[in-house]
């Protein structure tokens, strides 16, 4: 019968018949690779076998342990768990004696000493009031005294008083573990139990904390038999050893090898009733060495790795030869793949102009296929015929080797008749002895460079033209040189063709220029310590005088065509925009001067009659001295009496007088370290003229320990005394009856946006604004008054945000109806730390 025929009939077929057939189908290298690798396979195959017996038998012994260990540990928590709940019984019968008042301080100690004495697992009983106030404690001799209680003591704040807060929110036990250096002195485990007491209504009256010792509980609350067979520890819940001992982590080599003992050879339980914060774990010894330790697994091993390693030994060098054999033929096969793939066109030529040998990129960029190339001879068909003179004497001096190691540029013609330019380099064709064979030659399509060139060179170009025609200096210097890298068209009017005016760009903004002289400069690398971008100006005002400009300059660090890092400096002139803030700034001054000139002109009359009460009295006591004298019924002590009266009106009149000159004076802003109450009681004197002119009540408060701020007193006294001013003409438009005309005014100090700062609010019982005026009340000429001029509330908000403060107002209501208003606005902390050269800038 023919094998190859019965192969087809599967059921008729042995299993050793259709694999001798797979075996002689099979190539002779592959029979060969099989062969080699069968006897390697077998002694893996038994290696893997004799592991998997040891690993079984060890997993079956680590089972046992586990069940062992694991029965041990749950009786060992219901013993541990028992003598808490009997520990417990009694503290709660001690609790509830002291709940119905049947034992008092000394017999509290009493009892609480022998239960101690009694059971040495107590650390100390406690009696704490509900004002968290020790009442009285027990605690054993051993204890020191920076962790007993004492008497008189108040809880701390920490775990000690979170567990007290549970239990008198609970109103039942509540157990903790704690560490006592949180709470006290010196660091200890221990085991808290809070018991609640309580008055005769049922109402939390302290507790009683009876504290453990976590070492006494493991001592004497686990079986002696599991202290003597496992290493047994409490931890908490996040397994941080609290007492007792534990093995250390074992290596990791039991993934790997059989017989090592695995790291599961333990048991936790949680110990109730302490709940899952309180955890028992034992951990089994070590009492034997394992299987590891075996004299058989050692020798089975030592053995089946020998013959392992003879095979192996074997198999390797039949397959080395086998893997020389393959290099060869696969470096051959690369590099003639590698050739093959190159984009770049090689052309190979032997000594006599003939071509031997073209690659498909060449055939590619020529059109021409290698059949139609190799063998050719000059004139070759991708010569354009215009240039083949030129390439004749190309070709010979090619063949002569008076070739460029640069190359040469040339045109070459495809097969369809296109032209296009290409980069030829030509070097010696050198054969394996040394000798050379011919010319190699190698063409590259230069039609997309030049392109791409060209291209930028008109970019450049163009860009040149824009900076030559900005309205603005640019000017690029190499950093510690003196060096002009570019300079554009106003720089050189304005600086000439030197750095210098780079320079001086550069120090009067105060960015770096490369000086190994300063501090924020690392003389060992010669750049800036800080980043390129903090390091230069990005904004900075100077001004020029011998070209009588301000300059606006902007700098940063840019990386030059050579690699040079350099500084861009452009300088754009702003001499009309300064001008222009100049005079805004001044016409500003005289709104703020005509806003006070203004507000007391509205105020004349009160102001009038504040200066009549004075005179008035002045002239009663001069006509009661000339009355006396002339009928000589006056006494010494009685003109001296009315002449200091006369003298003090005299002085209350000039003060006022003072006061308004000083506030409608004309002057340049004058930023001073000012104390706010100062301020304040300044403004208050002249608005209280026109509240009291309107009957009107006015309140104060000024919060305690102000910081002083950085501001023109004058301007700040403005903004106060005009919104009090409008407070009180709201009030009397409103018509609001007498017990409810009045206008309060709170400064406090706050954190908005971030910053500290110190708020002014001014609120009044008026009508507040009407519907649409909140977003335009602060508009140039808009007011809510017939007779309003509608600049006083524009200059108030000028006033604030030139000391960078922010003014705001809102309507107050009460069940619907509008009740009033409060103006507010806040001046930053900060702003006292400015110099004054910078508050001069700003303004």
């Amino acid at each position: 019968m023919d094998l190859n025929k019965t192969t087809s009939v599967v059921t008729k077929v042995s299993p050793m018949a259709w694999w001798l057939t797979w075996w002689r189908r099979q190539s002779p290298n592959r029979q060969d690779r099989f062969a080699n690798l069968a006897p390697v396979a077998a002694v893996l195959l038994f290696l893997a076998a004799i592991a998997s017996a040891f690993w079984y038998l060890r997993i079956e012994e680590v089972e046992r342990e586990q069940e062992a260990i694991k029965r041990d540990v749950e009786y060992a928590q219901q013993r541990l768990r028992l003598r808490l709940l009997e520990r417990q019984e009694q503290v709660m019968r001690l609790a509830r004696d002291i709940s119905n008042r049947e034992i008092k301080l000394d017999q509290f100690l009493i009892r609480t000493e022998s239960l101690v004495q009694q059971y040495p697992e107590f650390l100390s009983v406690t009696w704490i009031d509900d004002k968290r106030r020790v009442l009285a404690t027990q605690n054993i001799s051993s204890l020191s005294q920076s962790q007993q209680w004492r008497s008189g003591s108040v809880i701390k704040p920490g775990d000690t008083e979170t567990l007290y807060s549970l239990a008198r929110d609970l109103m039942q036990p509540i157990y903790g573990q704690i560490n006592l250096e949180a709470d006290r002195d010196s660091p200890m485990n221990v085991l808290q139990l809070h018991t609640p007491l309580s008055n005769d209504q049922g109402r939390f009256n302290g507790v009683v904390l009876a504290e453990y010792s976590m070492e006494g509980r493991l001592r004497y609350g686990i079986p002696t038999e599991v202290l003597a067979k496992y290493a047994v520890a409490l931890q908490d819940g996040e397994g941080r050893m609290l007492a007792g001992q534990s093995i250390p982590s074992r290596a990791a080599l039991w993934s790997v090898l059989p017989g090592i003992d695995k790291p599961h050879n333990d048991y936790q339980i949680p110990v109730s009733p302490v709940g899952n914060d309180l955890v028992l774990r034992a951990q089994t010894w070590r009492t034997s060495q394992g299987l590891v330790g075996s004299g058989l697994f050692w020798l089975v091993s030592v053995l089946s790795g020998m013959t392992a390693w003879m095979l192996i030994a074997n198999w390797r060098h039949t397959r080395r030869r086998l893997q020389a054999q393959k290099a060869l033929v696969a470096e051959t096969n690369f590099r003639r793949a590698m050739e093959n793939s190159m984009l770049t066109g090689m052309r190979a030529l032997d000594l006599r102009g003939r071509i031997t040998y073209v690659n498909p990129g060449f055939c590619q960029m020529t059109g021409w296929s290698e059949s139609e190339l190799v063998g050719a001879v000059a004139p070759f068909p991708y010569w354009p015929e215009q240039d083949r003179e030129l390439l004749t004497r190309r070709l010979e001096e090619e063949i002569s080797g008076q070739h460029s190691t640069g190359g040469f540029q040339v045109r070459v013609k495809r097969k369809n008749g296109q032209l296009f330019e290409a980069r030829m380099y030509v070097s010696p064709l050198i054969d394996a002895t040394g000798k050379q064979t011919g010319w190699m030659t190698s063409m590259t399509d230069i039609t997309e460079p030049n392109r791409i060139r060209e291209q930028l060179a008109n970019a450049h170009e163009r860009f040149t033209i824009v900076l030559e025609a900005l309205d603005a200096s640019v000017s690029v210097a190499p950093l510690g040189s003196e060096e002009l890298l570019f300079a554009n068209k106003l720089y050189r009017l304005w600086f000439g063709q030197n750095t210098q005016g780079h320079l001086r760009l550069v120090q009067q903004a105060g960015a770096y220029n490369g000086d190994k002289g300063s501090d924020d400069v690392d003389d060992m690398a010669g750049l800036p310590t800080m980043g390129l971008t903090q390091a230069g100006s990005e904004n900075a005002e100077i001004f020029v005088p011998e070209l009588n400009k301000w300059l606006e300059v902007r700098s940063r660090y840019i990386n030059w065509a050579d690699g040079r890092l350099a500084q861009m400096v452009i300088a754009s002139d702003i001499t009309p925009r300064r001008q222009a803030e100049e005079l805004a700034a001044q016409q500003a001054e005289r709104a703020q001067t005509a806003s006070r000139l203004i507000t007391m002109g509205e105020m004349a009359s009160s102001v009038a009659h504040e200066l009549n009460q004075p005179l008035t009295a002045i002239s009663n006591y001069c006509s009661g001295m000339i009355s006396r004298i002339q009928n000589k019924q006056v006494k010494e002590e009685d003109l001296l009496w009315a002449l200091e009266k006369t003298a003090h009106q005299a002085q209350r009149a000039g003060q006022i007088i003072l006061r308004i000159r000083s506030f409608v004076k004309r002057s340049e802003p004058n930023r001073t370290l000012s104390d706010v109450s100062v301020m304040v009681s300044e403004s208050l004197e002249l608005a209280e003229i026109e509240l009291r002119r309107r009957h009107v009540r006015l309140t104060h408060h000024v919060a305690a320990r102000l910081p002083k701020l950085w501001v023109d007193p004058i301007l700040i006294e403005q903004v106060l005394v005009n919104l009090m001013k409008n407070a009180a003409e709201s009030i009397e438009n409103a018509k609001r009856p007498p017990d409810r005309r009045q206008v309060e005014l709170r400064i406090l100090p706050k954190h908005i946006e971030n910053q500290p700062v110190v708020e002014f609010s001014v609120i009044d019982s008026g009508a507040g604004l009407p519907p649409g005026a909140m977003e335009r009340v602060y508009e140039a000429f808009f007011s809510t008054k017939v007779e309003g001029m509608g600049i006083g509330l524009n200059l108030c908000r000028s006033i604030v945000e030139s000391h960078q403060g922010r003014i705001t107002a809102e309507n107050l209501y009460n069940s619907g109806q509008v009740t009033g208003c409060r103006f507010s606005f806040w001046i930053p902390v900060e702003t006292a730390l400015t110099t004054p050269q910078a508050t001069e800038v700003n303004e």
